[in-house]
């Protein structure tokens, strides 16, 4: 008898990251000695949030090509620009009216510069690849190769330094970064490193949540209510518009741009990762961890309903032409025209059905 965990995991938006995060922050809430009474292993899977995100880093890491083409370039660093200039912005505009802590009381309880800049500056890279897949060019699904260095707290670090707020040690933002380099570097050395750490990737995302996920506390989500509705909205709104026309400026439809105004699952991490190397953001992590998740979910409802209106509206079917002149932009599973005309020639040799 097999029973569809996985399947009923994926069906919650954000699932993977959503559904063990919460799962964790029940066990702190209603049982909270749980990591001490069992302590060894079971204990150190509730407090080890900071050990797994670095592997998951270097994982990631490994997942950049450097040999990106020029399109894949222009577009992914566009895209990661816009969307990093605008957590930016708003770090600069919301770290003057509320510095490092967070909004004491009122419908705004919870709310601080590290929560907005968090939820602005990562776009969820799985669910940008699967709408680009779908509705978008082989080649878009590509730039996420480089707006995949959003991932991970060094961004966020840097655009709370850029806003004057309090700043972090050089050997911080290098320690912040360095598992991402690494990563890249192994990667690109050996594409065998490259496929066995990227399969990695997925599987560690549960893992990290469970673990933040037990630093919370329940009773305190409903802050995130209506304020978290209006985070998630927020996301898709201010940055998808800018991203909508940057994308456009470089010769897409659009598509793209919307596709990427999400917030990332492991941008869920980035609060607590904040605080640990700065004790000034400690009273903004807790409720900043929550409305970067509420966040998650909504954008990841959100953001799939747009592009695909987005596609009807502006978008246009994917160029055949594009996928003969360059085979290797078409994303896992999309097999070329040219490439299905030549399969049923058996004479041909396995180079030439492959399409190299």
């Amino acid at each position: 008898m097999q029973i569809p965990i996985k399947r009923a995991i994926e069906a919650v938006p954000g699932g993977m990251m959503v559904v063990p995060l919460l799962a964790g922050a029940l066990i702190a809430t209603f049982f909270p000695g749980t990591p001490k009474l069992f302590g060894s292993f079971t204990g150190a899977l509730f407090s080890g949030a900071l050990t797994i995100l670095a592997v998951f880093y270097v994982c990631m890491g490994a997942s950049i090509d450097f040999r990106a083409t020029p399109y894949i370039a222009r577009k992914g660093g566009t895209l990661l620009l816009v969307k990093v200039g605008i957590a930016v912005l708003l770090g600069l505009i919301f770290g003057r009216v509320l510095g490092e802590a967070p909004v004491a009381a009122g419908m705004f309880a919870g709310l601080s510069t590290l929560a907005v800049v968090a939820a602005m500056n990562d776009t969820n890279g799985g669910l940008y690849m699967a709408l680009m897949g779908q509705y978008g060019r082989p080649r878009d699904v590509g730039a996420y190769t480089v707006m995949s260095l959003e991932s991970g707290p060094f961004l966020t670090m840097v655009t709370l330094g850029v806003a004057g707020l309090s700043a972090f040690p050089w050997q911080t933002l290098v320690g912040a970064i360095l598992p991402l380099l690494v990563g890249m570097i192994i990667g690109n050395l050996d594409r065998e490193m490259r496929a066995f750490l990227g399969r990695a990737i997925p599987v560690m995302i549960p893992f990290f949540a469970f673990a933040l996920g037990a630093g919370l506390d329940l009773t305190k989500v409903w802050q995130a209510g209506l304020l978290g509705l209006a985070m998630g909205v927020a996301v898709v709104v201010v940055t998808g518009i800018p991203l909508f026309f940057a994308d456009r400026l470089t010769g897409g439809t659009g598509v793209a741009g919307i596709a990427a105004a999400s917030t990332a699952g492991n941008a869920a991490a980035v609060p607590a990762i904040v605080a640990s190397a700065n004790p000034a953001y400690a009273d903004a992590a807790g409720p900043a961890t929550i409305l970067v998740a509420a966040c998650v979910v909504v954008t990841a409802i959100l953001v799939p309903v747009a592009t695909a209106w987005a596609a009807r509206r502006f978008g246009d079917p994917v160029e055949a032409e594009l996928l003969e002149a360059d085979p290797e932009l078409a994303p896992a599973g999309r097999v070329p025209t040219s490439d299905r005309m030549a399969r049923p020639n058996h004479s041909a040799g396995p180079d030439r059905v492959a399409g190299r």
